[in-house]
């Protein structure tokens, strides 16, 4: 079995600030994660863990004539979600993975980006996906491959933890996690029961026009790193700053950067 100890609660308060730290990437990874998905052609498609409406926004538009729905347990970012949607197809409602507010066999895919690694059970959250969508469904999640594939994580980490031991704590709780490791997901999948399981790497580009470009979302509040950075002392903060510029900067004018990150990707059919 899977131990999903590392798993926390994602600390989200912000919609606008989560849409300048992750929103503008997670709309980038949308795409080749809806053509990795591949639902069938017909039938209502749920976002499990919508965050700001990325995903769902990429369903909407790519199947207009299909209902869409994107929930997530965060009420900031559900409101910052429907302010941002004006698609006749697309709803947002505030609900916890673990409890949704549908009737069984209700959508005909469902698709959690980026959200199960921070999911205190993920198995009951794939058993309530499965128990929503209909027999011969598609389900599907991604999570960030920290360890080896996020590179403006591990800039900000691997240079924090040489100046703060809290930092270096932080990051191995977040890349150890069970989920984010290559197995991870197909694991989670094979015990949620579902089959035909297949599994990718899905790599986009982050794009910094500069280095504020980079650290500014990086101090909004949200997630695992906005946490941590929100509780430093100023001169901590200062100490981090300086020398994640310069691992940014490597050298060269401060200007544009583009930073590869990969996600591994899983789907299985309900059965």
């Amino acid at each position: 079995m899977i131990s999903h100890a590392a798993a926390s609660t994602y600390h989200a308060t912000d919609g606008a600030a989560y849409e300048i730290f992750l929103g503008r990437w997670t709309q980038r990874l949308a795409e080749p994660f809806l053509d990795f998905i591949d639902p069938p052609p017909e039938g209502a498609l749920l976002d499990v863990g919508c965050g700001t409406g990325s995903l769902a926004r990429a369903m909407a538009a790519r199947w207009p004539q299909r209902h869409i729905v994107g929930v997530d347990v965060a009420p900031p970012y559900v409101a910052f979600a429907r302010s941002r949607s004006h698609a006749g197809n697309l709803a947002f409602e505030v609900a916890n993975v673990a409890q949704l507010p549908f009737a069984d066999g209700t959508f005909a895919g469902a698709a959690a980006q980026l959200v199960l690694n921070f999911v205190p059970d993920p198995i009951a959250a794939l058993a309530e996906m499965k128990r929503v969508t209909a027999p011969g469904s598609v389900l599907a999640a991604t999570v960030w491959d920290f360890r080896g594939g996020l590179v403006y994580q591990r800039m900000f980490w691997d240079t924090a933890g040489a100046i703060d031991p809290a930092a270096g704590l932080a990051r191995d709780r977040l890349f150890a996690g069970a989920l984010a490791l290559p197995d991870g997901l197909p694991r989670l999948f094979e015990q949620a029961g579902l089959a035909r399981i297949e599994r990718a790497s899905l790599t986009i580009r982050m794009d910094y026009a500069n280095f504020d470009d980079y650290w500014t979302p990086l101090l909004g509040g949200q997630g695992p790193v906005g946490t941590y950075a929100a509780a430093l002392a100023p001169n901590v903060r200062s100490q981090i700053e300086s020398q994640v510029r310069a691992a940014f900067l490597s050298g060269a004018p401060d200007g544009p950067r583009s930073l590869t990150a990969t996600a591994w990707a899983v789907r299985g059919r309900v059965g």
